[in-house]
């Protein structure tokens, strides 16, 4: 799967070729071909791993029960560090992902929608309690933090002035101000 991502964030998905993969991978047709029935197996698996882990730690975060900031700081910190250490997986997936077959579009966006409405789910019961302000739509607040977050491969380099944590640290800080009730 590295040789592939690798691949693909150079030439792109179209330009590369299953030859092209082996070769870098160091293995035969019929070792990658025993782990993915096509290409397009590779690309959803390059996401698959990806969305797994980051399913994970959303899951770890909710379970924790902490304070409802607490939870979307937590939330949105991991995301960023996970797509950011990840930033060629994010890159080559968003591009490419037009190319899945129906059956694996399908797969993709049902795990994107569980991670969205459970994260849409933490803001909604914090605001209905009253500990967030129902200022800017539960709805509204998610969209525009997991925008930002899946925009990180276009500008966002590990080698750059600002590490993940720190910048997840301030979207959130972002998020919550949006979110903050006006007596506080």
């Amino acid at each position: 799967m590295a040789a592939a991502v690798r691949l693909f964030a150079a030439k792109g998905f179209d330009a590369t070729t299953v030859q092209e993969v082996v070769e870098a991978a160091e293995v035969t047709k019929g070792a990658l071909y025993h782990y993915f029935d096509s290409k397009d197996d590779l690309l959803y698996e390059i996401y698959r791993t990806l969305i797994g882990r980051q399913m994970a730690d959303l899951d770890r975060i909710v379970a924790l029960d902490a304070d409802p900031a607490a939870t979307v700081r937590a939330i949105i910190v991991s995301l960023v560090e996970t797509t950011a250490s990840s930033v060629d997986e994010t890159a080559v997936f968003m591009r490419e992902m037009h190319r899945l077959d129906a059956d694996l579009m399908a797969t993709f966006r049902a795990e994107r929608r569980r991670y969205h409405e459970t994260f849409r789910a933490v803001v909604e019961q914090a605001q209905a309690s009253g500990r967030f302000s129902s200022g800017v739509p539960a709805e509204t607040t998610v969209l525009i933090a997991l925008g930002v977050i899946n925009q990180l491969p276009t500008w966002y380099r590990p080698d750059g002035p600002k590490s993940a944590p720190a910048l997840g640290g301030e979207i959130a800080d972002f998020v919550l101000a949006a979110l903050r009730p006006a007596d506080r």
